[in-house]
Formats: C-alpha cells, sequence, structure tokens
C-alpha cells in the first residue's frame, strides 16, 4: 500500500504473505495472489530492492523487544507501536496525517464523528502521543504518509 519499506517491513514481519503499493497494475495483484496461494511470499519489485536493503540493517528495536518470562531466557517479541494499532486506526491515523477533518474522516470510513474520535484517543494512547500534530509526525516518521501529501 505505501512506498515505504519501513512499513512494508512491519506489516510482513507481523506476518503479512504479500506487498503491493496502492499503484500498482491488475496483472501485478494477480501474480501475488497466485504466489501467495502458492505457499510463497510476494512483494511489489517497486519496493522488494528498499526492504531487502532495509533488512540487512541491524533493528534497534531488537534490543527491548525481548522479556524473559521466568522461563530461562525463553523470551516473547513485543509489538511495534505501530503494529499495536488496528488496521482501522491506522487508516484512520494516514487520514488524521495528510490533514482531513474529523468530519471527513467520518465520511470516507463510513463511520460516525464520536467514532473518528475514540479512534484518535485510543491510538494517541496506544503511542502515547498527545497532540495531532504528535500523530502527524509519527505517521510521517513510520511511513503511512509523505510530507508531500
Amino acid at each position: 500500500m505505501h512506498a515505504d519499506s519501513r512499513f512494508a517491513s512491519e506489516m510482513l514481519r507481523a506476518g503479512a504473505s504479500g506487498y503491493l503499493l496502492k499503484e500498482d497494475a491488475f496483472e501485478e495483484l494477480a501474480t501475488a495472489i497466485r504466489q501467495v496461494l502458492s505457499g510463497s511470499v510476494y512483494v511489489s519489485p517497486r519496493i522488494a530492492g528498499a526492504i531487502i536493503g532495509r533488512s540487512m540493517e541491524p533493528d534497534p528495536r531488537e534490543d527491548h523487544a525481548l522479556s524473559s518470562g521466568g522461563n530461562g531466557g525463553g523470551g516473547v517479541a513485543m509489538l511495534s507501536p505501530i503494529m499495536q494499532l488496528s488496521p482501522r486506526q491506522r487508516e484512520g491515523l494516514q487520514l488524521i496525517a495528510e490533514g482531513r477533518s474529523t468530519k471527513e474522516i467520518a465520511f470516507d470510513l463510513g463511520v460516525s464523528v464520536k467514532t473518528v474520535e475514540t479512534h484518535r484517543r485510543q491510538m494517541m494512547d496506544k503511542l502515547n502521543l498527545h497532540s495531532v500534530a504528535q500523530l502527524t509526525k509519527y505517521a510521517v516518521r513510520e511511513g503511512i504518509t509523505s510530507v508531500d501529501r
């Protein structure tokens, strides 16, 4: 969906079997579906190189990602903050970061203004952010949207 390799990498780490960009042609979607159904992972060629390059870099979150759980070191990986958001919350975060008003977001998503406000509050709580400006900065930093949109 998003051309930022950070976002694609997170989705693949979370268990996605494929990753396409919004701009990809129908033929590529068909190819991706066939590959995923056959048990392979599919990544849009337009972002694959960036993902591979990024996977070669050390992940700074690895230092704090494990907790011992008292069983002699067998830890459980913690979800990154962005992965704690539901897909609907990530969609709302993208719209907020793109400067859409609460009413516009509610209309686009087919929900009430109150629902948008609730999702925004939940996102802020999960991400430990305290303003729409911080949400926007976070969305740009994580590749959910870009500054040139």
